[in-house]
């Protein structure tokens, strides 16, 4: 899948998803790194902010051809 489409994709799914699902992908996010937010921080954060954080985790754990 091309780097456009897999972003296409992903920023589309991940608009989809309301607070409480964002943060449990973003708490249990299992990639090439870790990802490690209190839940104090992560529930100051706005929606659109926790929507940013999982798309860059997850574009950035995305092998580079």
């Amino acid at each position: 899948m091309s780097a456009r489409k897999y972003f296409e994709r992903e920023a589309t799914s991940i608009a989809a998803l309301g607070r409480h699902e964002l943060k449990r992908r973003i708490k249990n996010f299992r990639g090439r790194f870790r990802l490690d937010f209190t839940e104090d921080y992560l529930n100051k954060l706005t929606v659109d902010r926790l929507r940013h954080i999982l798309l860059a985790a997850l574009i950035n754990a995305r092998p580079h051809n």
